[in-house]
């Protein structure tokens, strides 16, 4: 078997869609979307992305190589989830034909069945995780660090979570990682975000690509095997930036790990005088 990079001309134009940036960026999730590109162009690998907002005409996510869906507030998640409803069908088709997904927080909230907010009507998901979110009483709010193992490989992966949703797996759905800092979805099971298939889903903000370079390729290399069904072997980038950046978070995750860090809404803001 080769170990020799796969030159990035024998590799198609890497086609992302990118749902809904303008209602679903919190906490920079939009550097996602940078940091795949910005490896791409390093490599030389040629990239598409499409932007879809709500109203906009695709139907059709399977020609698609990787799909970003990101964070944001309840009210944002309401206008999302009303145009989500006509896309379900089409985004679960795309699932189960192995398109490389990444949900964020309010997108891992999305992708499952159903997300009661505090206030208000409840929220249909899209079906493709089997999960449930309900609002909880606590902002869980920290660096955050859980164990990843992807393709027999076994790493760390960090990032900041800030959430009050209780995020409960089905039986059948595997957590995307570990527990390591943090609260994880619901600050109880020691689980971090789900994993069905190639549907990554994290509370993880960060944003999570750029101080997890490991896990940038690892979505990257899968979505071009899915396209040319044969292995790929990226070219190696020097990460020492990145690597710090990934460290310095990891130090900080675990620096707060067992204290309590999860604080309700009504604690940020400012004290009386």
């Amino acid at each position: 078997m080769t170990t020799e990079p796969t030159p990035a001309g024998d590799l198609p134009p890497l086609r992302i869609a990118h749902l809904w940036p303008r209602l679903l960026n919190v906490a920079g999730d939009g550097g996602n979307l940078m940091a795949i590109e910005s490896r791409s162009r390093w490599r030389g690998i040629r990239f598409e992305t499409v932007a879809i907002e709500t109203g906009d005409p695709v139907t059709d996510f399977t020609g698609f190589d990787i799909v970003l869906v990101h964070g944001g507030q309840d009210v944002e998640m309401l206008l999302v989830a009303k145009d989500l409803a006509a896309r379900a069908p089409a985004l679960r088709e795309a699932a189960d034909a192995g398109v490389v997904m990444l949900a964020v927080c309010a997108g891992l909230q999305l992708f499952g069945h159903v997300y009661a907010p505090s206030t208000g009507e409840s929220m249909e998901g899209a079906h493709i995780l089997d999960l449930e979110t309900r609002a909880g009483s606590q902002r869980f709010m920290q660096h955050a660090a859980c164990e990843v193992t992807i393709d027999g490989h076994t790493d760390t992966v960090v990032g900041f979570e800030n959430h009050s949703g209780v995020t409960e797996l089905g039986p059948g759905l595997q957590p995307f990682g570990r527990v390591i800092a943090g609260a994880g979805n619901n600050g109880r099971d020691g689980l971090e975000g789900a994993r069905r298939d190639n549907v990554f889903a994290t509370y993880l903000h960060g944003p999570v690509l750029p101080k997890n370079p490991w896990l940038a390729d690892v979505l990257v290399r899968i979505a071009f095997e899915r396209r040319t069904g044969a292995p790929v072997i990226l070219a190696p980038l020097d990460d020492a930036l990145e690597q710090r950046n990934h460290d310095v978070a990891l130090a900080k995750a675990l620096y707060n790990r067992g204290a309590r860090t999860a604080v309700t809404p009504a604690n940020l803001g400012r004290r009386a005088s």
